[in-house]
């Protein structure tokens, strides 16, 4: 099943840039959606790195890749519908090609009407008790599940699927009941039928929820979705950002905005605050709360406020957000009740989480640094400002005046960012040398260097990858693993994402634009490769030293995507191995050694099976004793995996020295910290890693008193 790409879109390795393979320019079109397929056409035909041809194979692909998107369930479309959308099965390639969207269109007016039905279904469902003394049965395999015939039918594909989710609350009712009369022996418990009730209300207001979001979901949306659809056909990166979704990416890949720093949700026609950022303006104000609803949003320079009750999310966000320096006035309903107006003042809200930090352990009386780095970011915009090398540099500086003898850089769950902050990262680590090689379509290959002389840090180099350690993080941990110059611990391998996209503001392709944003557009246009000639698509990065983690027999990574590239390989660059060579061969094995002698790495393995075996799974009972007794087996297996949450080592992780004033003054920052402090003093993989530096720095200690005997 496809994965859900917006979530992954901060993952994606990133050249920033402008349509530089074309200077061509389109006039506008009153027909928007006309002009927008032009536009992506064009990028797809004439820019892609492996363009394909436009024809039956490619519709197919289209046809049913939009399908599964807009109805991935199948709990709106029915047979007849399906037998309807067939006949553009194979046309829809002559479609693209005209720039028409009459296939979306077919499409799109028969969800609304299904769509429409399904609103008054659920609810239907939703006011009958269920039955759990059937014998019943609920598969999630939807991908093989076939479309119901009739209405009948689509009624209870939803009764099944309901009383699916409400049997795991009726189930969480009843054990709450049982260890209270366990706890109380007076206690009188509910009746069953007044439990079975409350977890139906709870899903029926989940799904009124559900439904309140999807009724937001715009004709634009659902367009960008078909032409991602369209997109995806010629690799699972190459993605169409509207304008909405343009904004977000740019926000995540900088690690700031301007705004007043709330994250906002909407329930029904509501819209809460949910979480104040540390250190934005409405969290230094203190007077906006987690909870309270806004009912009217106003500019300081206007005199009538916009409701936005039952306003779209991203609308109302757009009016909340604003240059830094103006203010933004808030009718609010407080938690208490109570109305009033705030008026708050925008800023620059960066987003910590974004960034890298740092921490400090001490090991067998050698201090050794941590940098976790979440992502490659930077500031397209302005590659000046901050960004992620600079910031891994000035970490470097802070741990070296504090004695740091061996450094640890956590790539685990970074899905990569900009190209330009990765070369300049791997440059800290040698004097002088390529870092990866590029290669776009019947182009002589690029190789990236870093040129700059001197080094930010010579000793001890160990970095931590898993599954999810993708593009930029593995052109990093490929370089240095190439240059002998780091020993790479983690999962069996990387994500196995080899490819560059550019992405293009559409706006500028167009001479005189008055359709308003159209968007942006990103698009593979190169693949990159390891100095050593070797590709990471589909192939990842194979760490020195494997650790199983709980995904080690998922299937992940770019080979589960559709379309992926294939995996080629260049020649080499022309590079020298780190001089300063530890006895990495030794080192690894005294590694594996370790590993293979550990039992919580043992119990890590086994649960990673079950993990397996449990995800398989796609039949569940509906009967309540059937699912009961699968839940205590559930139950009773993972109590043999309860040691590895309770897992203690004995380091202690400290904040650098210029973090404890900052602690004091800020109590969320400080809560983080400590946070992931602990954190670290229970993950083996850490531990394991400050063994190899400990290892690597006695070896680095041995060979340089040898050298001075010489």
């Amino acid at each position: 099943m496809k994965r859900n790409i917006n979530i992954f879109l901060v993952s994606l390795l990133i050249a920033f840039a402008s349509c530089s393979f074309t200077s061509k320019s389109f006039d506008d079109d009153p027909d928007k959606d006309k002009l927008l397929m032009q536009l992506i056409t064009y990028l797809l035909e004439q820019g892609h790195f492996e363009p394909k041809v436009i024809n039956d194979e490619l519709s197919v692909g289209v046809y049913t890749s939009f399908l599964d998107q807009i109805d991935p369930f199948k709990n709106y479309f029915i047979q007849s519908d399906i037998n309807e959308f067939e006949q553009f099965k194979t046309e829809l390639d002559d479609q693209i090609l005209a720039h028409d969207v009459s296939f979306f269109n077919l499409v799109y007016d028969r969800f609304l009407v299904r769509f429409e039905d399904s609103k008054n279904r659920y609810s239907k469902v939703l006011e009958l008790p269920f039955d759990f003394n059937l014998e019943e049965e609920f598969s999630t395999d939807y991908e093989n599940s076939p479309y119901v015939k009739t209405k009948s039918q689509m009624f209870n594909r939803w009764r099944k699927q309901l009383k699916f989710y409400t049997i795991s609350n009726y189930h969480d009712l009843i054990m709450a009941e049982n260890k209270l009369k366990e706890s109380d022996e007076n206690y009188t418990s509910k009746p069953l039928l007044e439990i079975e009730s409350e977890a139906r209300a709870s899903i029926l207001k989940t799904m009124s929820e559900n439904f309140s979001v999807l009724e937001d979901i715009r004709r634009q949306d659902w367009l960008s979705v078909y032409i991602n659809a369209i997109a995806e056909e010629f690799d699972p990166h190459t993605f169409y950002f509207a304008p909405s979704d343009k904004d977000r990416f740019d926000a995540q890949m900088a690690g700031k905005y301007e705004g007043i720093g709330a994250r906002l949700q909407k329930r029904m026609d509501e819209i809460t605050i949910t979480e104040l950022i540390s250190g934005g303006s409405a969290w230094r104000q203190d007077k906006l709360e987690v909870g309270d609803a806004i009912m009217k949003v106003r500019q300081e320079d206007e005199e009538e406020a916009v409701n936005v009750v039952g306003m779209r999310l991203d609308d109302a966000v757009k009016l909340i957000k604003g240059p830094k320096g103006s203010n933004v006035i808030l009718t609010l309903k407080k938690v208490d009740g109570t109305i009033e107006d705030l008026s708050i003042p925008r800023d620059e809200i960066l987003l910590e989480e974004t960034y890298a930090k740092s921490t400090k352990v001490v090991k067998d009386g050698v201090t050794f640094g941590v940098i976790n780095l979440p992502k490659f970011y930077i500031d397209f915009q302005d590659y000046n400002s901050r960004n992620a090398a600079t910031d891994v540099k000035k970490e470097i500086e802070l741990l070296k005046t504090e004695g740091m003898e061996g450094l640890v850089l956590d790539l685990r769950n970074n899905g990569g960012g900009s190209l330009k902050t990765v070369v300049d990262i791997g440059g800290l680590f040698i004097d002088k040398g390529p870092i990866v090689q590029v290669r776009s379509t019947g182009d002589d290959k690029e190789v990236l260097e870093d040129k700059q002389r001197g080094i930010e840090w010579d000793g001890p180099l160990v970095i931590l990858v898993n599954e999810l350690s993708a593009s930029a993080s593995e052109i990093l941990a490929a370089a240095m693993q190439d240059y002998k110059r780091a020993i790479v611990i983690g999962s069996k391998q990387t994500y196995g994402k080899g490819t560059v996209q550019n992405i293009v503001d559409l706006n500028r392709m167009i001479k005189a634009n008055t359709n308003g944003d159209m968007g942006a557009f990103k698009f593979t246009t190169q693949k990159y490769y390891r100095i050593n000639g070797g590709s990471t698509q589909l192939e990842g990065v194979k760490s020195d030293v494997v650790v199983p983690g709980r995904f080690s027999y998922i299937e992940m990574g770019e080979r589960e995507q559709d379309n992926p590239l294939e995996w080629d390989e260049i020649e080499p660059a022309n590079y020298t191995v780190w001089q300063n060579s530890f006895n990495y061969e030794t080192i690894i094995e005294n590694s594996k050694s370790r590993l293979n002698s550990s039992l919580e790495i043992k119990l890590i393995d086994e649960n990673a099976r079950w993990i397996k075996t449990i995800r398989d799974n796609d039949v569940y009972q509906l009967n309540f004793d059937k699912y009961s007794q699968n839940i205590d087996l559930n139950e009773l297996e993972s109590k043999r995996f309860e040691d590895l949450s309770d897992y203690q080592s004995d380091l202690t992780f400290e904040p650098l020295l210029y973090e404890l004033p900052i602690m004091e003054q800020d109590s969320v920052f400080k809560i983080n910290r400590n946070r992931w402090h602990e954190n670290l003093a229970k993950d083996i993989y850490m531990e394991e890693a400050l063994n190899v530096l400990n290892d690597l720095k006695n070896s680095y200690s041995t060979n340089n008193t040898a050298q001075l005997k010489d």
